[in-house]
């Protein structure tokens, strides 16, 4: 199925366990480029397991500096170097990671062959830039460090062009019907000027994606998350685990679900589970955080992350 892919690479939270390591996402676009949100350690043998190239990784957005999110990074970029990156990347995260990077680079005298743009948050909201079609913006959500979730929106897509249309106005085959699905009118050699909607539907939106760091309160990214078509947002704990939730920065299923039905997600994935969920050893288990997240957000498909799952985002 064509469309934006996200893998998850990690979705343990504080340490990996037995059959999931830390975080780390890997969102790959319609032309092939990759995008990483988070780079815990092994995010470089998560990738080899995924099938995924770490020489076409263009940038890495980094949520917050706690090192199940943030020692990977280092060996993602040998990996990328070992694997003949050339072309730009650009890094994004908070204050501190371009510290981080070039201490580490520099002790290890290690160094990288492309270009590497390092862009550090500062402030509640932060504009970061466009690549491609997509447009990316930072925003700052509470946790118990400087932590960032990222709102991905993407350009209007071409509406559907009518070829039958197109025939009968007699519009000959070729360059004229991409000019005519980019939106450009169009002069034939009779004379005859065609608008670009007498043979196009109109533009399609583009798709928005919202991943968030760790988090007990997203309400700063609330208003750039609404109506997204996907949301990924942790959920370290069970409902009855508020208070432990609220120590240590993290959400509950109650809370991530009463987010997704805040904005309105179409689509909501959690991920960044406790151990005491995913070994075996308690008497809850992910799909009951599944189902008590479900019970907060009834009009949002809910899923739950697994290591080396992915999920497809169709083009609307």
């Amino acid at each position: 199925m064509p469309g934006v892919k996200l893998t998850f690479l990690g979705t343990s939270s504080g340490t990996p366990t037995r059959l999931r390591n830390v975080t780390s996402q890997a969102l790959t676009l319609d032309n092939g480029d990759l995008w990483l949100l988070d780079a815990g350690e092994a995010t470089q043998h998560q990738l080899m397991r995924a099938g995924l190239r770490a020489s076409r990784i263009a940038v890495i957005l980094m949520t917050h500096l706690h090192g199940d999110h943030l020692y990977g990074l280092p060996g993602v970029l040998a990996c990328m170097t070992i694997h003949e990156r050339d072309e730009p990347v650009l890094l994004v995260g908070p204050v501190g990671l371009r510290e981080f990077v070039h201490t580490v680079l520099r002790l290890s005298e290690s160094g990288v062959p492309f270009p590497l743009e390092i862009i550090e948050l500062t402030g509640d909201h932060h504009e970061v830039g466009t690549r491609g079609s997509w447009t990316i913006s930072a925003h700052r959500i509470d946790h118990r460090v400087a932590c960032y979730g990222y709102d991905l929106r993407e350009a209007p897509r071409p509406g559907r062009f009518d070829l039958d249309k197109a025939k009968a106005l007699g519009i000959p085959a070729g360059p004229l019907y991409r000019r005519l699905q980019d939106g450009t009118a169009v002069t034939l050699d009779d004379g005859r000027t065609i608008a670009s909607n007498a043979v196009c539907e109109p533009p399609r939106p583009g798709r928005h994606v919202v991943l968030l760091g760790d988090t007990a309160d997203a309400s700063g990214i609330a208003a750039a998350a609404q109506d997204c078509d996907l949301l990924v947002h942790e959920t370290t704990y069970d409902r009855e685990r508020t208070a432990k939730a609220r120590q240590w920065g993290h959400s509950t299923t109650a809370m991530t679900g009463a987010f997704a039905r805040r904005v309105h997600a179409r689509t909501l994935i959690i991920t960044h589970f406790s151990s005491r969920y995913t070994d075996g050893e308690g008497p809850m288990g992910v799909p009951q955080l599944v189902a008590e997240t479900q019970a907060e957000c009834p009009d949002t498909a809910v899923h739950a992350a697994d290591d080396l799952w992915s999920f497809v985002l169709p083009p609307h």
